[in-house]
This record gives C-alpha cells, sequence and structure tokens, in this order.
C-alpha cells in the first residue's frame, strides 16, 4: 500500500502546527505559567523549545520520513538488526492513547462552555457564579460524556476521508480561524483596565516568584510543557514526517512550527493575564483558569456573548486540530500492525477511544473518590502525570539517542535526511550538542522532575 502525501508545504505546516497548537497552548501553558511563576517560566520554556524542542522534532519528522512507517513499524526500517529499539514503538502508541484519554474530555469542555456562552448562561455571573457554573459542569457525567462523545466523533469522522482531502484541508481552515481570533482577544485584554499588572506578572521574570515555585520545579514544568506543547516522544511528528516529500531540510520546518506554537501560546497568555488581574482571578487556579477568567472578560466586554462564543469555539479548534493529529497517529499505527483499511480502523480506534476516555469523564464525578496524588487529584492528573512526566521526556531522550548513537540509526544518517530539499539545515558543529548535551539535559531534568513531584 503507497503512503498517503499531503498535498501542500503549507499543509504540512499547518497540520504539525495543528498537533502542537492545541489546549496544551490555551489551557495547560497559562495555567502553568500562572502556577510557576510567570515571567521566569515563560523564559525558561522559551529556552526549552529553542535547546531541546525543536532539535527532538527534527529528529521525529526525519524518522517519519525515512522510514516511511508510523511509530509503531519505524524503527523496524532504520534500526541494525537484532537490536530492541522497536520496543519503543509500543510505548509512543500507548502514550497517543492515554493522551487521548484525557485530551478528548477537555476538548469537550471547550464545546460544551461554548454552547454554555451561546445560550447565555454565564452572562451575568460574578467571578464566583462563574467558579461554580465550572464546578456544576464537571460534576454531571452526562453532558460531559455527550460531548466528550461529539469530539470522538468529529475526531474519528474526518480521519476516515483520508490525509490530503480530510485531515489536512479542515486543519487548514480551523488553525487560520484560530489565529485570527486570538490576535483580537489578545488586543482587547491588553486594554482592560488594570492589565498592566497582569501584563507585568506575565513578561517580567521575578526572582521572588522563582522562589515561591521553587526553581527545579520552574525548570522541569517549563521542559514538560515543551514536549507536551510540541508532542514530542511519542511519535505524533514521526507520522507527518512520513507524509512529506524530499523538498524540504527539515531543521526549517521543525523551527517553523515551533514559531507558530510559540506564538499561539505568548498571545494566549496576553489574553489571560491581563484579564486575571483585572477580574481579580488569582493566576495560579490551575487547570480551571480559562473556564473561570475568560466568561468574566466576555460578561465585562460590548457583546461579550458573541466574543465568548467566537472564543470557546476557537478552543474547540484548537483542540480539535490536535485531536485530529493524534487520531491520525493511532490510525496510522494501527494500520501498519492489522493492514486494516482506513475506515475500519478508524471506526474501532474512535469506539476504543471512546471507552477509553470514560475513567477520566467520570473521575470528577461518579470515581471522584479514586484520588491517585495529594487530595483533590483526579484520574485526569494521572493520566496527565504518565504522559507528561514519563512518556514524553523518555520518549524524546529515546528518539535523540537513536539518532545520534552507531548503535541505533547514527549521525550520519539522520543528518543525510534532515538536511535533504532546500531551506535550514543540521551543521556539522551541532554534533556534540544534540549527541551529548541534549540527551544529558533530558535525563537531569526528568530524574529531578521525578524525585520533585508531589505524589502525596
Amino acid at each position: 500500500m503507497s503512503r498517503e502525501k499531503l498535498g501542500s508545504r503549507l499543509g504540512f505546516i499547518l497540520l504539525s502546527a495543528g498537533c502542537a497548537i492545541g489546549i496544551g497552548n490555551v489551557w495547560k501553558f497559562p495555567y502553568m505559567v500562572g502556577q510557576y511563576g510567570g515571567g521566569i517560566f515563560v523564559l525558561i520554556y522559551i529556552i526549552c523549545l529553542i535547546v531541546l524542542g525543536v532539535p527532538v522534532m527534527t529528529m521525529e519528522f526525519a524518522l517519519g520520513r525515512a522510514s516511511q512507517k508510523s511509530p509503531v513499524r519505524l524503527y523496524q526500517e532504520l534500526e541494525p538488526k537484532g537490536s530492541k529499539w522497536h520496543i519503543h514503538g509500543v510505548f509512543a502508541l500507548i502514550g497517543n492513547i492515554i493522551l487521548m484519554m484525557f485530551y478528548t474530555n477537555v476538548a469537550g469542555w471547550m464545546l460544551q462552555y461554548f454552547f454554555m456562552t451561546a445560550t447565555g448562561k454565564l452572562e451575568g455571573l460574578d467571578t464566583n457564579g462563574v467558579g461554580t457554573a465550572f464546578g456544576n459542569m464537571l460534576a454531571e457525567p452526562l453532558w460531559q460524556t455527550v460531548f466528550m462523545a461529539v469530539i470522538v466523533l468529529c475526531g474519528t469522522l474526518v480521519c476516515m476521508t483520508g490525509v490530503k482531502g480530510g485531515l489536512e484541508k479542515v486543519t487548514k481552515v480551523m488553525m487560520i480561524a484560530l489565529l485570527a481570533i486570538m490576535v483580537v482577544l489578545a488586543v482587547n485584554s491588553v486594554f482592560l483596565d488594570g492589565a498592566s499588572e497582569g501584563l507585568k506578572f506575565y513578561l517580567i521574570p521575578n526572582t521572588e516568584n522563582i522562589e515561591k515555585a521553587g526553581l527545579i520545579n520552574v525548570i522541569v514544568g517549563a521542559m514538560n510543557q515543551s514536549f507536551f506543547t510540541l508532542s514530542l516522544g511519542i511519535g505524533s511528528m514521526a507520522i507527518f514526517g512520513s507524509y512529506i516529500g524530499k523538498e524540504r531540510a527539515l531543521l526549517g520546518e521543525a523551527v517553523n512550527v515551533a514559531v507558530l506554537d510559540t506564538f499561539v501560546a505568548v498571545v494566549s497568555g496576553l489574553i489571560i493575564f491581563p484579564a486575571c488581574y483585572a477580574y481579580g482571578v488569582k493566576p495560579d487556579a490551575g487547570p480551571s483558569l480559562i473556564f473561570v477568567t475568560l466568561p468574566n472578560v466576555f460578561n465585562n466586554m460590548p457583546m461579550g456573548r458573541l466574543w465568548g462564543s467566537l472564543f470557546f469555539v476557537f478552543l474547540t479548534f484548537a483542540a480539535l486540530s490536535t485531536v485530529l493529529a493524534v487520531f491520525e497517529n493511532i490510525i496510522a499505527c494501527i494500520m501498519d500492525l492489522t493492514s486494516w483499511g482506513r475506515k475500519l480502523t478508524s471506526a474501532v480506534v474512535g469506539i476504543g477511544i471512546f471507552i477509553l476516555s470514560l475513567p477520566c469523564v467520570f473521575g470528577f464525578n461518579l470515581l471522584s473518590g479514586i484520588v491517585p496524588f495529594a487530595e483533590g487529584s483526579t484520574i485526569m492528573d494521572l493520566e496527565d502525570f504518565i504522559v507528561s512526566n514519563l512518556l514524553l521526556p523518555i520518549g524524546s531522550l529515546i528518539f535523540c539517542l537513536f539518532c545520534v548513537t552507531r548503535y541505533g540509526w547514527g549521525w550520519k544518517n539522520f543528518v543525510a535526511e534532515a538536511n535533504e530539499g532546500k531551506g535550514l539545515k543540521v551543521a556539522s558543529w551541532m554534533r556534540w550538542f544534540v549527541t551529548i548535551v541534549i540527551p544529558v539535559i533530558i535525563a537531569v531534568i526528568f530524574v529531578l522532575g521525578i524525585i520533585n513531584f508531589n505524589f502525596k
């Protein structure tokens, strides 16, 4: 069976960016910034993106393009005979599945908030009232299940139609709409009364905030967030590498995706933090941050219901772009393993993800007695920990070692693939940095993250 191809370079960049740009940028990034000290987290996060994220993304693209396979089969095409690198392919598939087990639920929240905003259910509520509305939504398992099911169904149907006709076409439209709406909302937030304190918290590093959050926690959080937001370590980018031609060198394409990803993350902060300070919402509110902060913004601005509806549509787009990309990764892996057709595989994956997503939905209500870590933690926290703190950093380290050591694919093979085509190329001086420095940084930060994690 010949490999499907994307129709254009723009489609590849927007599709890869769509996988990277999602609720990791707009939901998780702002609350991580709030919890880890504002401006200092933003600075370390951007450094991690440049130093770690772009090189690892380039490797994933190269592995996918060279092998023309999904993550579960790419190692068999490239690894030396008798080696065991391919075991990681199974964990990459598992990582994509666990990611969807909670990501579909959060995407469902976005869609549910769109309907709540559009129908005026949040109008006239103060900060406490909006917080209560979010808590009531989580306590209701039926509607959460319905909206999660809609997200899963959308992912299934689009992926059924194929890469070029479905995935690429839909993602292009969603990504362009997403970027336009974000800029408008950021401009509005920056000019709110009291916004300057929020901008100061967000953009200016503060030593007091470092001491409060703990420097190691800030660094670990920034690295894990950089891998989470770029979907690195579980093969999500490798699959798109397998769908593109040899016309462009891959380092430049990784830079393009990272720039778009960073732009959306930074702009999301410009929407959120000025609004937090304008309406007296604590910036360290955690995962509920955007669901409590933003309705207050919309309740206090002209045509707030319209802007609020547009924003949560955009959030749904952001979430759905990642759902589509990760669904495609899972579907490609299953197709490589079984030789099933795309439609059958899509249906099986859709049903499977729906069933596996139910524990996360029920973790806030029917199964709220299950507390994996500290008091108040949920099943979603456990799933997020497995993906963000374990599978993404370990997977990124394995991809890196496979590409640079003679026991894996090897530096020469990686560079030859990555540098084929026009554009920014991997330079020879980068070898020591990619071979020694990056693996050591990832390993050290990973170990520190496990040591410092609050399992209590």
